[in-house]
């Protein structure tokens, strides 16, 4: 799969020559912190697509599917098998992560109060981690695009149209979100001139590229739904 960054002028011969060499293509963000476009991908097989879409059809299947992506978002086996149960758990877990790590970096907590209506409000934290997770749900996209899975079909994550991309993002919460999120707001409190979201999109964007995220991304899916199907 080959991204195109921001600054690229791409010709007809080169987008022939891809389609010539089943090479997928995308117009992505600095670093892969967002995915603005990609063309429908037809990969040499569906099997990945096949499967997800079995065990995502079968209720129980589905659900064994989410509660072993819990566990190894949790790094335990939990005695539940009721998503409602296990999302309860992982909310308080998420309010213990952002104080550990707002106290760690000195930064104010955050919490779900972002508003597209009044940004400002919503202060330096929540804004860092809507800038940051926007970028990890970018590259969870492009993960997705590059293994021609469906975004529709999520196992945990219902209703969103890229429900399976927040699936693959959520497993990221906790090592790459959360600690670029207080990174972004600390160096936005201290370069008060400097944009939120300029500023979260180059540092998470490089946490994306250096840490590799994107490729891990990639083998996540293959090893899920391939692992889960044997």
């Amino acid at each position: 799969m080959t991204l195109f960054g921001p600054g690229p002028t791409v010709s007809h011969d080169a987008l022939r020559l891809l389609a010539h060499a089943r090479t997928a293509f995308a117009a992505v963000g600095e670093d892969g912190g967002r995915l603005y476009a990609a063309p429908p991908l037809i990969p040499d097989r569906s099997g990945l697509a096949r499967l997800q879409a079995r065990l995502w059809a079968d209720d129980d299947l589905r659900l064994i599917l989410a509660w072993r992506m819990y566990a190894r978002r949790l790094g335990e086996l939990q005695p539940h098998r009721d998503l409602n149960v296990l999302r309860g758990i992982v909310g308080p877990r998420m309010k213990e992560s952002y104080a550990l790590l707002a106290g760690q970096i000195a930064v104010e907590r955050c919490g779900r109060r972002y508003g597209r209506i009044n940004p400002g409000k919503a202060g330096l934290p929540n804004l860092a981690l809507y800038h940051a997770a926007s970028a990890v749900e970018a590259a969870a996209a492009i993960a997705g695009s590059a293994t021609a899975t469906i975004p529709q079909l999520g196992f945990i994550n219902e209703n969103p149209g890229q429900s399976f991309v927040l699936d693959i993002a959520d497993f990221y919460r906790d090592t790459f979100t959360n600690p670029c999120t207080f990174k972004d707001a600390k160096r936005a409190r201290d370069r008060p001139g400097e944009n939120i979201e300029r500023l979260a999109r180059r540092i998470t964007g490089g946490g994306l590229a250096r840490q590799g995220v994107i490729p891990s991304m990639i083998r996540r899916i293959k090893a899920l739904i391939a692992e889960d199907e044997k």
